[in-house]
């Protein structure tokens, strides 16, 4: 009997569907392409994998699609400091906060530590914004020192008097807030918030390293091991999201610019100065021409304009979700506060630094081991112990590098991996000390001396460009300083792909 095309077709079909349901009668999903073996089986060892994923944005947080921008001055450099030479570099893709960190969020933070830590109440001091940054000898500002962070009227408005040490740690609070609500959301674990003390709370990591249980949910992870019935999260199932974190001076950069509005296909038509098209700080569309496009000092002693027409429609600060986005809808990334970054800062950091996510401030740790050989010691406030490599370490593990990077190509004793570094104190000593000199001068660079960038409502239009920036003491804070927090992009640099 002679068949027709789409008889032969049809045929054709089956068969291969057939073929398909052998090679996947092991059950699970998807097949090892080395040994043959079933992934996702407990018939076949239970190895997990899964393919596809795609990172879920955390709250608050926007995509920023990396790619090579030229990083550096962009106008020219009026105090001299020849620090920022403009070079190529190229910024893997990130998340970024919307909008800088406001008092509303900041004391979600201070609400948490004072109720979860109420037998250390040195860690609410320390977590404390410095109100008294808004004070100045011949200035009127007393009811900003007693109002600005608490009262409702500045809910929105963003944080400042907090120093770099604070950011990192509002960073390292909200990383575990927001995956301790996710595994509450999927009912893997029971929300028992409000039993939470001392360092029997939720941190990523003590989770992760198997010392922190909290109250197991109704929705638990069946394990395919076929030795153990249920299992914790672990980091290759994709559910935690990476750590939330300062960004690196590059990755503010590049976000702030927002270079995805002039560009046609690899060609960039037009460099920007500001945030926003143009040289000018007005806006020139039609239905909002002639309106500030950020909150800065227009001239001496012109902080907001003539009543009745005020030109940036703020004295001090003004609510996080002012002006008009840049092109990666990005409020406020220039003017109104500055804002910190994770770098450490040295003048001549743009001669050596990395062309592929550039970055200074690494600083290699480990973690301390318990009796088994596992590094899950806890502190007492419930997070993982870190210490610093010793010498004996480097000599037992040659194969490992370890350094303090931060002043890596500095020409100091530290960056040639120097011995003399190991047992030293947190300070370079030989040139970056910070200590004052023969001459009662202090050198002002110190490996505490961090970046911060963005230009604040205290501040000329030269210091809204991207491309400037300054540094202070990672101790220290300021009445226009605050911060936003980042996230890396794991897996394809393209979101959905």
């Amino acid at each position: 009997m002679k068949l027709s095309f789409n008889q032969l077709a049809i045929i054709a079909c089956v068969a291969c569907a057939s073929v398909m349901t052998s090679c996947s009668s092991r059950g699970g999903s998807g097949v090892s392409n080395i040994t043959g073996w079933s992934y996702n089986d407990p018939d076949w060892g239970g190895f997990e994998y899964q393919s596809g994923y795609e990172q879920e944005t955390g709250p608050g947080l926007v995509f920023i699609e990396g790619g090579t921008f030229i990083q550096g001055r962009v106008e020219q450099d009026v105090n001299w400091g020849m620090d920022n030479v403009p070079r190529r570099v190229t910024v893997a893709s990130f998340y970024i906060d919307e909008c800088e960190i406001s008092n509303a969020n900041y004391r979600e933070w201070l609400h948490w530590v004072k109720r979860v830590y109420s037998e250390f109440p040195d860690q609410y001091r320390n977590a404390l914004p410095d109100t008294l940054v808004w004070r100045r000898p011949l200035a009127y500002n007393e009811p900003y020192v007693e109002n600005y962070l608490r009262h409702p009227a500045y809910a929105d408005y963003p944080v400042v008097g907090v120093s770099w040490r604070q950011a990192t740690n509002f960073c390292k609070w909200r990383t575990d807030r927001v995956n301790e609500g996710i595994l509450f959301d999927r009912g893997i674990l029971e929300n028992n918030i409000n039993d939470q003390q001392g360092e029997n709370n939720f941190d990523t990591e003590a989770y992760l390293y198997g010392q922190y249980e909290g109250v197991a949910g109704e929705n638990q992870i069946e394990d395919l091991d076929p030795n153990n019935e249920f299992r914790r999260v672990r980091l290759d199932d994709g559910i935690l999201l990476p750590k939330y974190r300062l960004p690196t001076e590059a990755e503010w950069e590049y976000a702030a610019l927002g270079l995805i509005g002039n560009t046609d296909m690899e060609r960039l038509t037009d460099r920007k100065i500001f945030p926003w098209n143009g040289h000018v700080v007005r806006n020139p569309a039609e239905d909002d021409r002639g309106q500030m496009m950020a909150n800065f000092v227009r001239g001496n002693g012109d902080y907001m304009g003539t009543a009745g027409d005020l030109n940036d429609k703020g004295d001090i600060t003004v609510p996080v979700r002012s002006y008009w986005p840049n092109d990666y809808g990005l409020y406020c990334m220039a003017g109104n506060v500055n804002e910190w970054v994770d770098d450490v800062y040295r003048p001549l950091t743009f001669e050596d630094e990395d062309e592929f996510n550039p970055y200074r401030g690494n600083v290699m740790q480990k973690k301390v081991l318990n009796e088994s050989g596992a590094p899950v010691e806890k502190d007492s406030l419930g997070r993982i112990r870190y210490v610093k490599e010793t010498e004996k370490d480097i000599l037992d593990r040659k194969n490992y590098r370890v350094a303090d990077n931060i002043n890596y190509l500095d020409g100091d004793a530290r960056s040639n991996a120097s011995p003399n570094w190991l047992d030293s104190q947190d300070n370079t000593e030989t040139m970056y000390s910070g200590t004052k000199n023969s001459n009662g001068l202090r050198n002002l660079v110190s490996d505490k001396t961090r970046v911060y960038k963005g230009g604040g409502w205290r501040d000329r239009a030269y210091w809204l460009s991207p491309g400037t920036r300054r540094f202070l003491d990672e101790r220290e804070s300021r009445d226009d300083l605050g911060f936003r927090c980042a996230m890396i992009r794991v897996g394809s640099p393209v979101k959905g792909k």
